[in-house]
């Protein structure tokens, strides 16, 4: 799995990205509207041909920028799932979703059953879980699967809450993507080539 941490971006509300360059074409359409779950804006854009292909999960050391955003100690084990959402064949999106273990046992919560559905779907219907605010960054190669994409990709995260329970949903942007989203209108997107391509 991608747990390297060298190289930590910086993960930023939009109400943060006001001074930083890096940030100031990035696709805030998909990066931060909160239009409810992925899952059914890339349904929707892939015309039904939407899949979930699980690449890895487990137990693991979670990464520092994780531990921060769950509210853990540095280090703490956790369950990390790997997915890729494939659109029309294709992987659009990294997701990696994670979570302590002490708070998944206590609330007796297995991310493992979930097998092939989309997790970010599953939050939205579950009763009770309320999202944070999303942050975005320039998600490192180091941290993708080897081929994913050659340069740094704009992901987002938000962490979804019930209780004691937190579950970190990470969401990454892949090349393959971008073609696509020019279908859905609203914004203009950044492919992260050092070229704008367009109005969506």
């Amino acid at each position: 799995m991608s747990g390297a941490s060298d190289g930590a971006p910086r993960w930023l509300t939009q109400a943060a990205t006001g001074a930083e360059s890096d940030h100031a074409e990035a696709p805030c359409g998909w990066l931060y509207a909160d239009r409810g779950s992925l899952t059914e804006r890339l349904t929707a854009l892939s015309g039904g041909r939407f899949a979930v292909e699980v690449i890895a999960e487990g137990w693991q050391a979670l990464r520092p920028d994780e531990c921060q955003a769950l509210e853990v100690p540095p280090a703490s084990p956790g369950w990390v799932r790997e997915v890729w959402l494939r659109g029309a064949g294709e992987a659009w999106v990294f997701a990696r979703s994670v979570a302590a273990r002490e708070a998944l046992e206590a609330a007796d919560f297995d991310l493992a059953a979930l097998g092939e559905r989309p997790l970010g779907h599953w939050l939205f219907q579950a009763p009770a879980f309320v999202r944070g605010p999303l942050e975005a960054c320039r998600y490192p190669l180091a941290w993708l699967p080897a081929g994913a994409a050659t340069t740094p990709c704009w992901a987002r995260r938000s962490v979804f809450r019930r209780g004691p329970l937190a579950i970190l949903v990470g969401e990454v942007f892949l090349p393959a993507f971008w073609p696509h989203a020019r279908r859905e209108g609203g914004s203009t997107h950044h492919d992260g080539s050092g070229e704008i391509p367009g109005p969506l």
